[in-house]
């Protein structure tokens, strides 16, 4: 805090003082581009923070499924998704600003109306603003694995907020996963096996191909000639 006591006092000084927050904000640079478009398309497509429950019928503007994504980087998948499905409402939170800044820019140009965007942390999202049993899915791809052992109770994928997520899919409701790191991947199935309210949707083994509505990336098809594996799991809620 330096030579002020206190946040308030920083605050009328006019100096910002970071807070702590649950999650490592990589601000990065926006380009023209993204700037461009946070500024045309954020009233229309951008969801700001608010300690109360949403309407989704009312945000969309209509009733359908609400398919919901954590951390989609730069929204190219996205993007993809919500053109290819235009009966269903796609709603993406990232932190990363030029992320959301790629993806409004993106969906501005395919003129979408079925994608709301917000920048903020998920957990607080989901803790605040949605309301219980209003997600036809939530997906989580390529989370950060946090490989070392010592940083494995800094990934999302936990206990706690399993049932998180539980509690806002509608009954039948659908938690997709993917990672490309195979230790990461297992630790998802030992935590979603134990998870109440759950079941694996593989036909055998723990793990399903992957869906069709989910776009391959060209990360994905880099690593595969590599010979690098990607792992794709679907749980449903059931209670």
């Amino acid at each position: 805090m330096g030579q002020f006591k206190n946040q308030q006092e920083a605050e009328a000084a006019g100096v910002y003082i970071s807070k702590v927050r649950s999650f490592v904000k990589r601000e990065g640079r926006l380009t023209k581009g993204q700037a461009k478009a946070l500024e045309s398309y954020w009233p229309t497509m951008g969801v700001e923070f608010q300690d109360a429950r949403l309407d989704m019928d009312a945000l969309f503007g209509r009733k359908a499924p609400v398919v919901l994504e954590i951390g989609f980087g730069m929204g190219k998948s996205l993007v993809e998704m919500a053109e290819n499905d235009p009966d269903t409402n796609f709603f993406g939170i990232e932190v990363h600003r030029p992320g959301v800044g790629a993806c409004l820019s993106e969906a501005g140009e395919r003129g979408l109306t079925n994608l709301r965007v917000m920048e903020y942390d998920a957990v607080e999202v989901f803790k605040k603003m949605l309301p219980d049993e209003s997600l036809a899915r939530v997906q989580l791809y390529f989370p950060d694995p946090w490989h070392k052992k010592r940083h494995h109770k800094r990934r999302i994928v936990q206990l706690p907020f399993a049932q998180m997520v539980r509690e806002k899919l509608a009954i039948g409701g659908k938690f997709h996963m993917a990672t490309d790191w195979e230790p990461y991947a297992e630790h998802m199935v030992q935590i979603m096996n134990a998870a109440p309210g759950f079941e694996n949707t593989a036909p055998e083994g723990d793990y399903v191909a992957r869906p069709e509505y989910r776009p391959i990336t060209k990360f994905e098809v880099r690593g595969q000639k590599l010979g690098h594996g990607v792992w794709d799991l679907i749980y449903q809620r059931t209670e």
